[in-house]
């Protein structure tokens, strides 16, 4: 039986004077926040902001590395070769590091981003090159994985720490992968359904797919979006159904 978890959030997805989702609402929220490193999202100054919102709230802080694709918010895919991925993946923790210490905190965790993390997912040896890079970086760093995905199976194939992430408002199909944004239901907005259906993956310990198929896995974090009108509300309907559950919210690690 699960007695605590982590929430985490992306953050730090705005760009200059364009704001894009309540940071500073989730981040009284969530236990772990992903902050954007650059590439797809965020600024020097947009990224220190974040971090230091997150430092004062005492959230853990991650690196959210993603495509080079700001006007498609890396959600577009790229051919990209394991070499450039561990490139991608080790410049944006070391920008993301940087950012960290002026603010205050450190980088304990890696979670990569959009397409990015979509395309490790399925390929192994994309997504162990990322990961190859982040640990090149930083040795100690937590690997935060799509559980069930290709994702884990190359961050088991290493020595490092790793975090099974579960989505709480994302649809999957039969083979672990999350259902394509753009069919019907792949994108759940009902706080109360969101609830419900993390409660009912953690009571049986597995990723319960669009189908109603369990795919046994650890779960560690749950990932809630923070660019949806409706994140904060959603977020704090979960944190309140866990917490009468009995499962306390904790950072990971």
């Amino acid at each position: 039986m699960i007695t605590k978890i982590d929430l985490n959030a992306d953050m730090g997805e705005g760009f200059g004077p364009w704001p894009m989702g309540a940071d500073e609402d989730l981040l009284k929220i969530v236990t772990s926040a992903n902050i954007a490193c650059g590439f797809h999202a965020g600024d020097p100054d947009v990224m220190v902001r974040a971090m230091a919102q997150a430092v004062a709230q005492g959230v853990g802080l991650g690196a959210h590395p993603g495509l080079p694709d700001l006007q498609g918010f890396g959600r577009r895919r790229m051919q990209i070769t394991p070499a450039e991925a561990r490139h991608l993946v080790a410049y944006q923790l070391g920008a993301a590091q940087a950012m960290a210490r002026l603010a205050g905190g450190r980088i304990r965790h890696m979670k990569l981003h959009g397409a990015l993390a979509n395309m490790a997912a399925e390929d192994e040896s994309l997504a162990r090159a990322c990961y190859e890079g982040a640990l090149a970086v930083d040795p100690s760093i937590i690997l935060m994985v799509i559980a069930c995905t290709a994702q884990a199976r190359a961050a088991a194939s290493l020595v490092a720490q790793v975090a099974q992430e579960i989505f709480a408002d994302r649809a999957y199909a039969d083979d672990g992968l999350l259902l394509d944004r753009s069919l019907p239901g792949a994108v759940l907005h009902d706080p109360e359904e969101i609830s419900a259906r993390v409660l009912a993956m953690l009571g049986a310990g597995a990723i319960i797919t669009a189908s109603g198929k369990h795919l046994p896995t650890k779960i560690d974090t749950i990932c809630l979006h923070g660019d949806s009108p409706a994140a904060v509300t959603a977020a704090r309907t979960l944190r309140r159904a866990l917490e009468q559950a009995g499962i306390a919210l904790r950072a990971f690690g």
